[in-house]
């Protein structure tokens, strides 16, 4: 009679790493803007496989489920990166843990043939591979988007998220606000009460009580609509210039005010706008990938450009939130020419910035603008953009920026901020 003996199973140490979790600590890698490195070049991680490897075996080694032997690779490899070669079984562990990433629908490879046995016979296949980049899913942005959400709430505080607040008044939902005559078309929100009243004012306490159209009654409560929004984010050298990147944290808080609009704000719609030398609108799934160049700023641009998105779009609201941390620089002449001056504040630039700004005024679209700068006579052109459209000026710092811009978005009032 044969034996049978039963071992106790252990799972992969790879099988065992938290998919959602790894994402978010990968977040900077796929984030970040083009921030100077350490030997003053920019744009030196790039999203390809090399430093894919080189991010994932930085976060391996804080993981203790990690076997010793393979640790002490990972730690090697990382030390000596980029001069340094993956062992035959760190690599296969890096190459595992990518390949579930893929499998799961949070990296997208830039070549299909990812993961197929090559074609062409011999060849070296790491070789290849080095030449393939990574994107973030529709998947994995949303799942970003979320995390950046939770963490700003938790800053924020505790919220109560629905409609947007208006200061109008409306029938619906009961509120503290007084009561007044039904007109056709409201929402018979019926106070009760009061209409009763009207009508024993009317006929007294004598007989049957007849109500009368008149006598209705109903609550009002505060008119909740609809906001379209463009999000417009400068992207001008000077973002990732003076020792701090500007640009990762509102991309950061553009993922998260993109989910929140997904799911909290259905109605609502929201698009990305990016102002250097000109202008362009980006889809959201290509936000990760955006990094700064060499630009100036055309403020005037970015305000024409989502002016133009806006006044299609159907909302009740329509609301540019600028991010920005410098003064225009830039401006696009009638011959289709960028003119450009990045020394002082250029009148001519100063005024066809605030001649689009007006234009967006006369359309009825407000401007939030958050400076993430402190120069004096930046903030004197800031505060004279906000008293030209009415708009709101925040002076913030990367680290306060997502709470004042959600706290702005959620409550969304109408007063004028000088």
């Amino acid at each position: 009679m044969s034996k049978i003996h039963y071992t106790q199973y252990v799972t992969d140490s790879i099988d065992s790493i938290d998919l959602e979790e790894l994402l978010s600590q990968l977040q900077d890698f796929f984030l970040q803007s083009g921030f100077p490195s350490q030997n003053g070049s920019i744009g030196s991680h790039d999203q390809n496989l090399p430093n894919l490897y080189q991010a994932l075996a930085d976060i391996l080694i804080e993981n203790e489920e990690i076997p010793q032997d393979r640790h002490e690779s990972l730690e090697k490899y990382s030390r000596q990166f980029p001069h340094n070669e993956l062992e035959g079984t760190t690599k296969e562990l890096l190459d595992q843990l990518v390949e579930r990433l893929i499998d799961h629908d949070y990296l997208l490879p830039s070549e299909e043939s990812w993961g197929k046995p090559s074609l062409e016979g011999e060849g070296n296949e790491s070789e290849a591979k080095k030449d393939v980049w990574f994107e973030l899913t529709e998947k994995s942005i949303d799942l970003l988007g979320y995390k950046m959400f939770r963490e700003l709430l938790g800053s924020v505080g505790g919220n109560s998220f629905g409609l947007h607040n208006t200061q109008k008044l409306s029938t619906g939902i009961q509120s503290d606000a007084y009561s007044r005559p039904y007109e056709f078309g409201d929402t018979l929100n019926l106070d009760v009460g009061s209409t009763l009243l009207r009508a024993l004012e009317r006929e007294g306490l004598e007989g049957p009580l007849n109500l009368e159209y008149e006598d209705l009654m109903v609550y009002q409560t505060d008119y909740q609509s609809s906001c379209a929004t463009v999000l417009m984010l400068d992207c001008s050298h000077s973002m990732v210039l003076y020792g701090e990147d500007r640009f990762t944290p509102a991309k950061k808080v553009a993922l998260a005010l993109a989910y929140l609009t997904r799911t909290q704000f259905t109605n609502d719609s929201m698009h990305v706008v990016l102002f250097h030398d000109s202008a362009e609108e980006i889809p959201l799934a290509k936000l990760p990938s955006v990094k700064v160049g060499p630009y100036h700023t055309n403020t005037c641009e970015g305000l024409r450009l989502s002016r133009e998105i806006l006044t299609r779009q159907k909302q009740d609201m329509r609301q540019i939130i600028m991010i920005t941390d410098g003064k225009p620089s830039a401006i696009k002449l009638p011959n289709g020419k960028i003119y450009k001056n990045p020394f002082g504040l250029d009148p001519m630039i100063l005024q066809e910035t605030f001649k689009e700004v007006s234009n967006c005024y006369k359309n009825g679209v407000s401007i939030n603008t958050f400076m993430v700068a402190r120069d004096n006579y930046l903030m004197d052109f800031v505060m004279k953009l906000s008293q030209i459209c009415r708009g709101k000026a925040y002076f913030t710092n990367t680290l306060d920026l997502g709470n004042y811009l959600f706290m702005d978005f959620m409550n969304n009032k109408t007063k004028t901020v000088y």
